[in-house]
Formats: C-alpha cells, sequence, structure tokens
C-alpha cells in the first residue's frame, strides 16, 4: 500500500479492492455515477492513486463494479419487500402479491438511494462487452448484475404457475412491466412526482403497481 500524504487512511486491512468500491459507493450515493473517480475513492481510503490503479484498469472498472453492487443492492430491496409480507394459504393471490412486492422494492430502492440507483443503470466500458445477453431476453442467472431482472422473470413465471397470468401473455413481459416501473421510479426522482407529498406519492406508486399487476393477470 502507497498511502496518502495528509489525512488518516481508512484503509487497514488487506482487501485494498473492495475498499476502494466501498468508497465509491458513497461517492455514488452522494451524486450518482458522475462521482464515482477513481482518484478520489483512493483519497478516501488514504491510498495513493498509483495503489488503487493497480487494482482497476480505469475509471470504468470502477464504475462498472459499482453499478454491479447497485444491482445488487436493488434485487435485495425487492426480495425484502417480499420477505416481510406473512404468507397467504392461496398460491394465486401469494403470486398477485409478490409482483407487487417486488415493483414496490425496486420503486423503495429509487428513492431511498437515488444516487446508487442511478449508478445501477449508467453506461459502462463494459457494456460494449455484454452485448447480446438479453439476446432472447435469457440472461445469465449467475451474473449479480442481473439480479434484479432475474427476480422478475421468477415472479411473472410464478404469476403462470399459479394460473394467474395466461402462458400467452407471458412472452417479453418483464420488458413491459420493468420498462413501466423503471419509468415510475424515475418521474419520482426527476420529474413532476417529484413534487408530490409523500403520502400521495406512496398512493401512486401502489396504484400504479396494482394496475400493471392487473394488465398482466387479466383473462381477457
Amino acid at each position: 500500500m502507497e498511502p496518502t500524504t495528509g489525512g488518516k487512511s481508512r484503509y487497514h486491512h488487506g482487501d485494498l479492492r473492495n475498499a476502494l468500491i466501498e468508497a465509491a459507493l458513497e461517492l455514488a450515493a452522494e451524486g450518482g455515477p458522475e462521482r464515482v473517480v477513481l482518484r478520489e475513492a483512493a483519497r478516501s481510503v488514504g491510498v495513493s492513486p498509483t495503489a488503487a490503479y493497480r487494482h482497476f484498469g480505469g475509471q470504468g472498472d470502477l464504475l462498472e463494479a459499482v453499478k454491479v453492487r447497485g444491482q445488487q443492492s436493488l434485487a435485495d430491496s425487492m426480495l425484502e419487500a417480499v420477505r416481510v409480507l406473512p404468507p397467504l394459504d392461496d398460491p394465486g393471490e401469494e403470486a398477485v402479491r409478490r409482483a407487487v412486492a417486488i415493483g414496490r422494492g425496486y420503486v423503495r430502492f429509487a428513492i431511498e438511494h437515488p444516487g446508487l440507483y442511478r449508478t445501477a443503470f449508467c453506461r459502462t466500458p463494459m457494456e460494449e462487452r455484454r452485448e447480446g445477453d438479453f439476446d432472447g431476453l435469457q440472461v445469465p442467472e449467475e451474473r449479480p448484475e442481473y439480479a434484479a431482472f432475474v427476480h422478475l422473470s421468477d415472479t411473472l413465471d410464478a404469476l403462470v404457475a399459479a394460473g394467474r397470468m395466461r402462458p400467452e401473455n407471458r412472452p417479453a413481459a418483464e420488458i413491459a412491466a420493468w420498462s413501466t416501473v423503471h419509468g415510475l421510479a424515475l418521474l419520482i426522482l426527476d420529474g413532476p412526482l417529484a413534487l408530490l407529498p409523500a403520502d400521495q406519492r406512496d398512493a401512486v406508486i401502489e396504484g400504479t403497481l396494482t394496475a400493471i399487476v392487473a394488465g398482466l393477470t387479466r383473462r381477457g
């Protein structure tokens, strides 16, 4: 490790790469992807830029690592929104409620962590190397950056399995649901819905999620 001059180092263990990512996550939380700067992360943990560059080839590599963490945190928020609900005896009702809940967890994450949310969906140089990952909507389930999408897909499959969603409505439903919820989140963060009082905003969220699931489960 090469310490910086001035200031007390926050780095006291052997995993400098992870320490830099943690520092960059704080930067992202403060100001989104534009704040994720390798030199800033190095300064925050108390090491030189030279030491930081031994773990990240450049700015894009650090941003990609933070983006993946952001996607993982988003997925965790979606699962937590389901986990806190008491179980239901009816599998169909359970599947419907799960679909609403993961959407709630998605939007809540955006509201509570706007900087990290924006970073989770920013473009990085790594994106060019991942072209084709969404071919046919088949994504690698073992890839942490796709965890939120996999949870959404599993939830839609559960609607079909429970008899609440017609199989012919299932293809590409992920994109319809994802686009709507993501758009709602952005309207709340950056659009006119940001002006709503919290109670009205929450009512809009619940009404929108209910409408999305009602559309997915329509019988006619």
